[in-house]
């Protein structure tokens, strides 16, 4: 699972599926980190937006070693600011294809 900016989703993709780990589920969500706040005025208003936007993606692998996933999820989505977003490692204990019963390695 990583969290990143969704001006990095294409990088992101294309790598993925460079690596062979093209299937994926994006979710749109916000967030806050290292990542400071933001002030705003509008229409003589003043707000602070604290949680910004940002795409979370979930791939599952399991021909792809997850440490080539992880390498060019990083590399994609890496500007050197802070707000580039977080990688997370996480097991799978069981998957189902829904369409056809298959579980384990084949349903991924």
């Amino acid at each position: 699972m990583a969290i990143v900016r969704p001006s990095k989703l294409s990088d992101v993709k294309t790598a993925l599926a460079d690596v062979g780990a093209a299937s994926l589920t994006v979710t749109q969500v916000s967030g806050r980190g290292s990542q400071a706040a933001k002030k705003g005025q509008w229409r003589g208003e003043e707000y602070v937006v604290d949680l910004h936007q940002k795409v979370k993606i979930e791939c599952v692998v399991a021909d792809v070693p997850s440490e080539d996933v992880v390498e060019a999820i990083r590399e994609a989505a890496h500007t050197g600011e802070k707000g580039d977003g977080k990688i997370f490692v996480l097991p799978v204990a069981e998957a189902v294809q829904v369409r056809t019963g298959e579980s384990g390695p084949d349903a991924v």
